[in-house]
């Protein structure tokens, strides 16, 4: 098969890479498994799955993360030939900037099965395999029930990133997949978009927005009565301030999010640029995801407590217990915290709790639709 000699390929290719002269760390390995994924993720089409188990360890050398990857295509060999080979490269690609080297590729039945390795030390276990597309009718609706494997899945979004460097880093040196989404026109936001993205962490854009408060608005933002050309031309110059986005969810926006007319402007833009919208509902009037569901945008919206309304590390571990049980309950769910050094703190403590819980944490383009 095509894709299996493109494996076969990539790692004679790899094979001849020299090798560092250490074994990575664990974090090391973990940062490049983020990376793994979201360029799986980028090349596999919509409806694919792809998932990390973080197993690398730094007390046994033989230990490595695994990823296994679910294509989803169109029937017929040549067409899922083109996209596993796709996803390959892709793959490829990440293990070249980090000095992997790619053990030859087995195939069964299962699909394909190969290592790579640093330093002769295995680093990533790597299973893709292919699947028929979704049909229409196996389409998730707004009140999807727990995925088909009976696990339920969680995305964390953090929101505010772009004053702080060190915060961010923080964030980095969590080993899971969260989900960052930063401010435009701030002294970091550009440095943290693209180490975030460079790391294998989603990227959004937390798009200011007018709130009925206006506390702390920001210089710009959007508001009623804009026309759409204005919409236009403010939605583009912040999505060229903050690079790499997948996504876009709201930042205040009680007033902006409640009003028909400027969602209905704002909704084109992000399906145009491809970009997925998730409603933060900072207002029980928020209107904001319906737009995005008239207008086609691949969107879903927070359905669990804000995390961090109470900013204190025991306050943020109840408030992320009870999104890992809505999670379990619902079947999948979003939740929203800021980084704060208790909320940090928190998911360090409560995300190793997530398995055990039977909740797969997962990027927020996984829960759109």
């Amino acid at each position: 098969m095509r894709w299996l000699a493109i494996a076969l390929a990539l790692s004679i290719a790899f094979g001849g890479c020299k090798k560092a002269e250490k074994p990575l760390r664990a974090t090391d390995i973990h940062t490049i498994t983020r990376e793994f994924v979201a360029a799986a993720g980028s090349a596999a089409p919509t409806g694919s799955d792809t998932r990390s188990e973080l197993r690398a360890s730094d007390q046994d050398s033989e230990s490595s993360d695994r990823v296994d990857i679910t294509v989803r295509s169109d029937s017929g060999d040549s067409s899922q030939s083109a996209t596993i080979a796709r996803v390959l490269q892709s793959l490829g690609g990440v293990a070249t900037r980090h000095g992997l080297t790619q053990d030859a590729p087995s195939e069964s039945r299962d699909g394909i099965l190969f290592q790579y390795r640093r330093a002769g030390f295995p680093t990533h276990t790597i299973h893709i395999h292919s699947a028929p597309a979704a049909t229409s009718q196996e389409a998730p609706s707004a009140a999807a029930a727990a995925p088909a494997n009976g696990q339920a899945r969680l995305a964390i979004i953090l929101d505010d990133l772009g004053n702080d460097r060190a915060a961010a880093e923080a964030i980095f040196a969590l080993p899971y997949p969260l989900t960052i989404s930063v401010l435009p026109n701030h002294p970091h936001s550009v440095e943290i978009a693209e180490e975030a993205h460079r790391r294998g962490y989603q990227v959004m854009l937390h798009l200011p927005m007018e709130s009925v408060g206006q506390g702390r608005p920001e210089s710009q933002e959007l508001r009623p009565g804009m026309s759409g050309k204005d919409v236009r031309s403010l939605v583009n110059g912040f999505l060229r301030a903050v690079p790499d986005v997948a996504g876009v969810n709201n930042h205040q926006g009680s007033q902006s999010t409640t009003d028909v007319a400027l969602m209905d402007e704002l909704m084109p833009v992000l399906r145009n640029h491809k970009l997925f919208y998730i409603d933060s509902r900072t207002t029980a009037a928020t209107v904001a995801f319906d737009a995005a569901q008239r207008a086609g945008v691949q969107s879903a919206y927070r359905n669990v407590p804000f995390l961090d309304d109470v900013a204190e590390v025991s306050a943020v571990r109840k408030q992320l217990l009870l999104a890992l049980r809505e999670a379990g309950e619902k079947g999948e769910a979003i939740a929203i915290g800021h980084p704060h050094p208790a909320t940090l703190k928190a998911l360090q403590e409560v995300l190793p709790e997530a398995k055990a819980q039977g909740v797969r944490l997962v990027f927020a383009s996984e829960l759109v639709h």
